[in-house]
């Protein structure tokens, strides 16, 4: 019951108050998220890409409800990946596209999303368009797809607790897209999505294996070991080298297993958010896996 609980709670205003505003819930927050500033982020991408970590950077925010808002993300996440470029940091940058008004105007988003992805080009970078709750999938697709940027400019996010997530992915592969697979971290109804985990990651099975034989560029988003292992044997036993998918995993969570996978020559993408709305990403995190709920207790109180 503690994960659909989270869920809940990450969408209410009262508990944001409370954490935000709360030395603790900065400090817990302070695992998942690389701080509230750019400088902050920076500095964490530093330390990662000295270690041999690559990065996909994340601008935290979604669902802006004024055009206005939209227009000053999307220029921070320009001036965002001039200043990566300046630093020469291998870092991405992650998109969600009702940060950038598709919840306002479907064609704002798609021209917000265009004027990055074309800074993306200028600068040699990749622009990955997240994927939010099922309301927005089609609209997020649509948006991809009608940008029309190059491949090796921006790619999507599909998640493998939709029903519908095998024929998009052999959609979006028909099309040449590189894909970030995930699980899924939003409540999703029994109609459109899985509920058991073992039908989740058999989906995500199924999907990883169609990306990894398709010859593009994929990552393969997961924390599960098991399914880490399913991947790297399949890509073994079919000669395709580790230089062709990546793995995401996100920063703070699993260190041990980021390291291990480095050091065993895979290569390893860390997702690392920022930003001052960082409280609606944290919730989601702790509702993957509850268990980082007592493990930040722990070591806030053990501080």
């Amino acid at each position: 019951m503690l994960r659909p609980t989270l869920i809940y709670l990450s969408q209410k205003q009262t508990p944001k108050k409370l954490l935000t505003g709360h030395a603790l819930g900065r400090r817990m927050a302070a695992r998942f998220i690389a701080g509230e500033e750019l400088e902050d982020a920076l500095q964490v991408i530093r330390r990662l890409d000295a270690e041999g970590f690559m990065v996909t950077l994340d601008l935290l925010g979604e669902s802006v409800q004024e055009a206005a808002e939209a227009e000053a993300a999307c220029q921070a996440y320009v001036r965002l990946l001039d200043r990566l470029a300046v630093e020469g940091l291998n870092s991405h940058v992650s998109v969600k596209l009702t940060q950038l008004g598709l919840a306002i105007d479907e064609r704002l988003a798609c021209r917000h999303l265009s004027a990055i992805c074309e800074c993306a080009a200028r600068r040699h970078n990749f622009v990955r368009v997240d994927m939010e709750g099922s309301d927005f999938t089609e609209a997020t697709l649509r948006v991809f797809r009608a940008v029309g940027a190059p491949r090796d400019v921006v790619g999507v996010v599909i998640q493998s607790y939709l029903y519908r997530s095998e024929r998009d992915v052999e959609e979006l592969l028909k099309c040449g897209a590189r894909i970030r697979l995930v699980k899924g971290a939003y409540d999703e109804p029994r109609e459109i999505a899985f509920q058991r985990k073992r039908d989740v990651d058999r989906n995500f099975s199924r999907l990883m294996t169609m990306m990894l034989s398709s010859g593009i560029y994929h990552a393969i988003a997961t924390h599960d070991e098991r399914l880490i292992a399913e991947a790297r044997e399949y890509a073994r036993g079919h000669a395709i080298p580790t230089e062709r998918y990546e793995f995401q995993l996100l920063y703070g969570i699993r260190r041990d297993l980021q390291r291990d996978l480095r050091q065993q020559g895979e290569r390893v993408r860390l997702y690392v958010p920022y930003g001052h709305q960082w409280y609606s990403y944290f919730m989601r995190r702790l509702a993957e896996r509850p268990a980082n709920l007592l493990f930040l207790l722990r070591n806030v109180f053990r501080e």
